[in-house]
């Protein structure tokens, strides 16, 4: 940059703010800036991207406009700051600058799928980098999960370690250039390589991290790719290094190598995702709305479900074991160009999912295949270009008019939320999440920051990650919190260790209602200002810890961010041997028997068809007599509701390997014809009743009463989860309406807020949606975030921050 002693009178400084680095934003302002004739400098700093601009005020508002119209598409403007700058020198041209360390504020770029331009030059004969499994650009490639520091320099990242080539280090410094200031730029000269390893041979190393047979250095990438995908085509589980973890892949057309997998994972139920090659290809083997096309075509390239096509006989389908029982797959496209390369070489999906025993992180390095994937893979594909940041892949489904995650994580996270109107004076705080599904929320007064879903927290290999996460994360971002946030469930470990940590630092914690912390993220998502009205807020889901001991899981809340008002709530059972309950569903189905009949009635229930066969080996009278004392506690939870139902009607009515297992398997249960044909006769009963400690009670009894003699009719599983679904569906909005009827003159409320990890069923939240839409709600649910666990994080931050601000 060349300067001279003179001051410049027409001279700004321009603040970029939002996820600003990583995504082209250097370049671009660059070559608008040279376009126009302007002369100053661009550069990274801990709060974004800064910008010198000389030259007349008219070019200047030019440039500004130009920028917004032409922003990269990795990149997310949240706002333009220009202040006057007339002691800046005068400048000779337009560079940019080196960065500048400080204080973190920016945001950092989520890693993105391969663009047109580079797919289109991978597959180059004449390019340098065909076939290369690294390529990327200022539009494509690596960013959160290789980030070390703030700000976004090569030097901060896991690349680093690799010098630039002369030739490489042409298209960086080359403004023309699409990969011109590209961080992660590589070529197969400088870049990052291919491993392949057969862990059984006898020249492989022991400890796989300690370096690769010479043989595997010599391959070139292109024959590594070509022999992963001749092990898969034949039966082969291969471990693929990806974007953020490694992968475990397998022929998804093949019910052995499917089995095997399964056996190996330790994953007997859950469904797999499968890796399609192009949308022709997921089209083939799918139904694909437009929406759903344009989810997997996004640059996240999440796992999106969709309903499953019949093939012909003639064409390869997929195993039945990929989605056992399931009417619906989870489909993507490649994330990464090792991916696009290796399905390049196939011509059918394969199964890809995470590599890991389940429950446990995904696997991210050579010592980790090594000691956490022998004897799960057959055969590894490595790489050597670092992975900084653990992250899974995304998952999401087109639901009630629009795409909602199951899953944030590649792709999606951290992105940063904008925080609603009101809460620009709270201090910067941390909130902990929930024991499942976790996620953690870095709030400060511009934005909260959401990690990756972290999984389940009683897992220690899972713990273990997620202190580690949640510390890199800290540091990433320079957060010092001034408040803590946790669950109120004290048993929590997040609880727990966020009490820890506000008792080491002397920081004031704020424990959250879980249920109120659905409902308030929901609304954070939606960006209600602090000082909106009460909303209704109808939470349903597994379990939370309640008040007063209580367990609650489908509860009508009248709330806002500060407090909330239990109006209503399903009526409670006794959870039936405490935890065993939520993984063998005849305990919740029990439960509910004994509160639907009396003590004569329910023997001649338990004791015939239907329901012998299935209590006639349990200890029936020992659990009546220690629910009647009171033994066990008693929650008010919507899961339980579906288990008890798919366990009458006989699916997985013994044991789980997951809770929600049922339920999902209740939902997936129903065909399309006899779901329009609930939708016109009607669903099962329930009731709407005064409560002692609530005002409603919605009780099920009637269902169950109706569900009984449906069973002892032989009608169709299909029909009876179909009944269930509208019976629930009709019960959740006549309680809407009655509480809209009785508080209509004192504390109304138009909007409905629903949340929580029930609303992930599809046929229930269509339904519900559609119905309170049209008589006149509003009606929010979570989108951007999951409604789930992984998004009580955000609620339990906006929580906190609105009482902190009512102090």
């Amino acid at each position: 940059m060349t300067s001279t002693s003179s001051t410049a009178p027409h001279a700004e400084i321009i603040r970029l703010r939002g996820t600003v680095q990583g995504a082209g934003v250097r370049p671009t302002v660059a070559r608008i800036a040279r376009s126009l004739g302007l002369c100053g400098w661009v550069k990274n700093d801990a709060e974004g991207v800064e910008v010198a601009l000389v030259g007349p005020l008219a070019d200047r508002d030019l440039f500004v406009d130009q920028l917004q119209k032409n922003f990269p598409p990795l990149a997310q403007l949240h706002s333009i700051e220009r202040r006057p700058a007339p002691d800046l020198p005068q400048f000779s041209s337009f560079v940019i600058a080196p960065s500048r360390a400080g204080k973190a504020a920016t945001n950092v770029a989520v890693d993105s799928a391969p663009c047109a331009a580079c797919l289109s030059e991978m597959s180059d004969p004449n390019a340098r980098r065909l076939d290369y499994p690294f390529i990327n650009c200022t539009h494509c490639g690596p960013r959160f999960s290789i980030i070390e520091a703030i700000p976004y320099d090569r030097r901060n990242t896991t690349m680093g370690a690799f010098a630039l080539c002369s030739d490489c280090r042409a298209e960086y410094e080359n403004e023309t250039d699409r990969r011109y200031h590209a961080e992660p730029i590589a070529c197969p000269k400088c870049g990052p390589h291919l491993f392949w390893l057969d862990p059984n041979s006898e020249n492989a190393p022991h400890d796989v991290y300690a370096g690769y047979p010479e043989h595997s250095l010599e391959l070139s990438d292109a024959t590594k790719i070509n022999l992963a995908a001749e092990q898969i085509r034949n039966g082969k589980i291969v471990a693929v290094k990806g974007v953020g973890g490694v992968h475990l892949c397998c022929d998804a057309t093949s019910e052995t190598a499917v089995r095997e997998l399964r056996r190996r994972k330790r994953r007997p139920w859950k469904p797999f995702a499968l890796l399609v090659r192009d949308l022709p290809m997921v089209e083939h083997y799918c139904q694909v709305s437009e929406p759903e096309r344009l989810a997997l075509l996004t640059p996240a390239a999440p796992i999106v479900l969709l309903c499953q096509k019949e093939v012909s006989e003639t064409d390869r389908s997929i195993a039945k074991g990929v989605a056992p029982g399931a009417r619906t797959l989870g489909c993507f496209l490649p994330p990464s160009p090792l991916h696009h390369a290796l399905m390049g070489r196939l011509n059918h999906p394969i199964v890809c999912t995470s590599g890991n025993i389940t429950d446990e992180p995904q696997v991210v390095n050579a010592r980790e295949l090594s000691e956490r994937l022998r004897g799960v893979a057959d055969f590894y594909l490595d790489h050597n270009r670092p992975i900084a940041q653990r992250i899974d892949d995304s998952v999401g489904c087109l639901s009630a008019g629009d795409f909602r995650l199951f899953r944030r994580a590649r792709g999606y996270a951290p992105a940063p939320l904008p925080i609603p109107p009101g809460f620009e004076k709270t201090p910067p705080l941390t909130a902990m999440g929930a024991q499942w599904k976790n996620t953690v929320c870095l709030w400060d007064p511009h934005r909260a920051i959401l990690s990756q879903h972290m999984g389940d927290l009683d897992n220690l290999v899972t713990y273990q990650e997620w202190q580690k996460t949640r510390e890199l994360l800290a540091q990433l971002y320079d957060h010092n919190p001034a408040l803590i946030a946790v669950d109120s469930h004290p048993d929590y470990v997040a609880t727990r260790v966020g009490m820890d940590l506000a008792r080491e630092r002397g920081l004031p914690i704020i424990e959250v209602q879980h249920h109120h912390a659905h409902i308030a993220a929901c609304l954070a998502e939606h960006r209600l200002p602090i000082n909106s009205p009460h909303v209704l807020g109808v939470a349903l889901d597994g379990l939370g810890a309640g008040e007063g001991g209580e367990f609650w899981g489908c509860e009508f809340l009248w709330a806002n961010y500060q407090n909330f008002q239990r109006l209503a709530s399903l009526e409670p059972i006794a959870l039936v041997g405490g935890d065993k309950s939520t993984r063998e569903p005849w305990r919740s189905l029990l439960a509910h028997l004994i509160r639907a009949f009396d003590p004569h009635g329910l023997q001649q229930v338990i004791s015939n068809p239907p329901f012998c066969d299935l209590f006639g080996s349990k200890p029936i009278s020992a659990i009546i007599k220690a629910v009647q004392q009171n033994i066990f506690p008693n929650a008010s939870s919507c899961g339980r509701l579906f288990d008890a139902v798919a366990a009458a009607v006989g699916i997985f009515a013994e044991h789980t390997d997951d809770e929600g297992q049922a339920a999902m398997a209740l939902e997936q249960a129903i065909l399309p014809e006899d779901a329009e044909r609930a939708s016109k006769e009607g669903g099962y009963p329930f009731q709407v009743v005064h409560g002692a400690s609530v005002p409603f009670v919605l009780r099920p009894a009637p269902l169950f009463a109706a569900l009984k003699s449906d069973l002892e009719a032989h009608v169709s599983i299909s029909l009876l989860a179909a009944r269930f679904h509208v019976g629930l569906s009709n019960a959740l909005i006549q309680m809407v309406l009655e509480l809209a009827r009785v508080r209509r003159k004192e504390n109304p409320f138009s909007t409905v807020a629903l949340s929580g990890g029930v609303w992930q069923n599809r046929t229930l939240l269509e339904l519900v949606v559609k119905e309170l839409g049209r008589v006149g709600f509003t009606v929010l649910v979570p989108a951007l975030l999951p409604a789930n666990d992984g998004g009580i994080s955000l609620g339990q931050a906006a929580v906190a921050a609105a009482r902190f601000l009512q102090q």
